[in-house]
């Protein structure tokens, strides 16, 4: 193996070997290696089968076909690998840098020479101008060349000239003297800023309360990572996790506490680094000071957080050099034994040096992996709400929470949200398949979350055989055999009710063969208590954030419906509404509409937009419009199970619901109270008709 030295502001690296993803691991992953695996692909071939034909018989051959070329068509590399930007050489100095009179955040930018590269620096920030308001200051450290006189003549630059050279932190200080923002973010003149740098920064304190300091990801000028958040060991040396990898790596890609963030690139809120002194002038000129504030931030009870979206350009050691023996670098060994003696009661509480992995970042916390078939959507089914807003309380109570998607795709922006939670995702190519994956790195889990019992028969075996020492927690999502037998009996299909049974059975054997089993409803966990008594089930029910009141009752108007129709109740739902029960509003409603919102509508509900009064959306990117205009919410379900999201959803908004008895089963809502409910299409219009109407 190739063995590279490595650099870092606070110490040097350990010796490691060259990066290997799991892609690279994972030769036979097609081969199984136990028994476990062997099963594993006999389940899966059988389980797809079986819901193959339940899909034909459903949603038909069409529908079923374009899910079936889904499934199969090639996973990508992840969308974020793209070129960076780089300033054309000898551009001389820009006309202006951005510039705020009211500045949220306060650039310090510390200089010593290298004007090239100041001004590819100040070029990078002119052509993607952040959004927020900011001040660009440069404090030129008594430069040796024509600093000073090419930067005064950039417009909007604030430029602090110091008489006498003091270093790095001397430099970093002076300007935060200067800032009037109330956020400080640290930049090396040495850098190139990528579009939508600043805002990333700036977020994560909003996103993740508590943090007190934001590191960005830095990047060597070829697009690899240079480091994705600093890690400190015992003895006070310390690691750029994720050097020389890629940055689309599932280990590099997610928000995650960082021992220490790189002064190259970094945000703390100005009160803040008052408070604790700023950067110590005990590492003067400069190394550990870093390290230094990201250990005085956590005394202050605050997070060191590392952001992936932060992207910089690095041209690491070309301003100190990248010699620990001669100049600037020299100050590294000495001012490491400064930090230790100084940290040495915490740093009893650090691993010796050692090559960091997933397991070890993590630390002490509790590790969960979640697995479901496809990567969450959180602005399309309320299963996918559900798990979300599960993963985002998992990471706030304190656990370290891994996802994997069955289909092992990187689901764009779904996936990036997730990331930015806090969560690890994995995806292709980094896994080539569940078993080798889980071979390589379930030993750590301490619970596995399997969601769905047809994804949670497949992985049983796996994490029985390489997750030892894990809970395996198997998430219905809803009950699929209940929702599948009253389907079967509403349409009087004898297939379909032999499918439900089958289902049945094999749901069960799940239930019994898991350590814990979860149901969104308490209807759910009395049924269970009679099909599986032995099993042990827990409730864990819909989780939504509240949102705004919305518009007033005046200035709202007409019905909405909100379900994916992938999910066949759905599917009968709006067919009921707009056959027996819509024609019944409409005669007393004339001027009412129906907006209907959901992916993926059949060819049937397509065709239904032509009725009047019908608007029919498909899927929309944010349904904030619809919750805070509409005025009546309906959920016509005539057959399901579990507790339905489109009711939370609205009430989560304060939009008053009519639901039938199925729509809000297990939810405890009383009739009149908190919904209106109804069985029968007269009644229902009649519902629909007076809520629309009673302010």
């Amino acid at each position: 193996a190739r063995l590279r030295m490595g650099e870092s502001s606070a110490a040097p690296h350990a010796r490691r070997p060259a990066a290997c993803p799991d892609s690279q691991l994972e030769l036979h992953i097609l081969i199984p290696t136990s028994a476990a695996e062997l099963r594993f692909l006999v389940e899966r071939a059988s389980g797809l089968w079986r819901r193959g034909v339940a899909s034909l018989r459903t949603r038909g051959l069409r529908a079923s076909w374009r899910r079936l070329a889904l499934h199969l068509s090639p996973s990508s590399r992840h969308a974020g690998d793209v070129g960076l930007y780089a300033p054309t050489s000898g551009m001389g100095a820009p006309a202006a840098v951005p510039a705020s009179a009211s500045p949220r955040a306060s650039i310090v930018i510390p200089v010593h020479g290298q004007l090239a590269r100041t001004l590819d620096c100040l070029h990078a920030l002119a052509a993607h101008p952040p959004a927020t308001a900011c001040e660009v200051i440069v404090v030129d450290d008594a430069s040796p060349d024509d600093t000073a006189a090419v930067l005064a003549g950039v417009s909007g630059l604030r430029l602090l000239r110091r008489d006498t050279n003091a270093g790095f932190i001397a430099a970093c200080n002076d300007g935060a003297g200067l800032a009037r923002g109330d956020c400080l973010v640290f930049l090396n003149n040495d850098t190139v800023p990528q579009a939508g740098w600043l805002e990333a920064l700036l977020d994560t304190f909003g996103e993740h309360p508590g943090t007190g300091l934001v590191g960005a990801q830095l990047l060597y000028p070829d697009g690899r990572l240079q480091e994705a958040g600093g890690i400190v060991f015992a003895d006070g040396s310390a690691w750029n996790y994720g050097r020389f990898e890629s940055p689309g790596d599932p280990r590099f890609a997610f928000v995650r506490d960082a021992d220490y963030c790189s002064g190259a690139a970094m945000a703390i809120p100005r009160d803040l680094f008052d408070r604790v002194g700023g950067f110590d002038a005990q590492y003067a000129p400069a190394y550990y000071e870093d390290a230094d504030l990201a250990f005085k931030v956590r005394a202050e009870g605050l997070r060191v957080v590392y952001q992936p979206l932060a992207r910089v350009v690095h041209a690491e050691g070309a301003t100190a050099g990248t010699d620990p023996e001669r100049g600037a670098k020299a100050y590294q060994a000495r001012n490491r034994a400064v930090f230790v003696r100084r940290w040495a009661d915490a740093l009893r509480a650090y691993a010796p040096p050692h090559e960091p992995d997933p397991s070890g970042v993590a630390g002490a916390r509790p590790q969960v992996l979640v697995v479901d078939t496809l990567t969450p959507a959180a602005d399309r089914d309320s299963g996918s709400v559900r798990l979300v807003n599960v993963m985002r309380l998992l990471v706030e109570l304190g656990a370290h929470v891994v996802f994997l998607p069955a289909d092992l795709r990187h689901a764009g922006d779904d996936t990036v949200a997730l990331q930015q939670a806090g969560v690890e995702c994995w995806h292709a190519p980094w896994v080539r398949g569940l078993p080798g994956w889980l071979r390589r790195h379930g030993g750590r889990f301490d619970t596995v979350l399997a969601c769905r019992h047809y994804l949670a028969r497949e992985l049983l075996p796996l994490v029985r055989r390489h997750a030892p020492r894990a809970r395996l927690v198997f998430d219905t999502v809803d009950l699929h055999y209940l929702r599948e037998q009253r389907g079967a009996e509403l349409a009087g299909d004898a297939a379909m009710l032999r499918a439900a049974r089958r289902t049945r059975e094999l749901e069960l054997d799940v239930v019994a063969r898991a350590d814990t089993t979860l149901v969104v409803s308490h209807v759910e966990q009395a049924l269970l208590a009679g099909d599986s008594p032995e099993a042990r089930v827990e409730v864990l029910s819909n989780v939504l954030r509240l949102a705004g009141p919305g518009a007033p009752f005046a200035q709202r108007r007409d019905l909405v419906f909100v379900g994916g129709f992938r999910h066949p109740p759905n599917v009968d739902g709006v067919r009921w509404f707009l056959a027996e029960v819509f024609p019944l509003v409409r005669a007393r409603l004339p001027d009412v509409l129906f907006h209907c919102i959901g992916a993926e509508p059949p060819d049937e509900i397509r065709s239904l937009a032509g009725i009047p009064g019908v608007r029919l959306h498909g899927h929309v990117p944010d349904i904030a419009p619809w919750m805070d205009d509409c005025r009546v919410a309906i959920a016509p379900l005539r057959f399901g199970a579990g507790v339905k999201g489109k009711v939370n959803l609205s009430m989560a908004h304060g939009q008053p619901v009519v639901a039938t008895p199925c729509a809000v089963e297990g939810m405890f809502l009383r009739d009149g109270e908190d919904v209106l409910v109804a069985g029968d299409a007269p009644g229902f219009a009649d519902a629909v008709v007076r809520l629309h109407e009673d302010e």
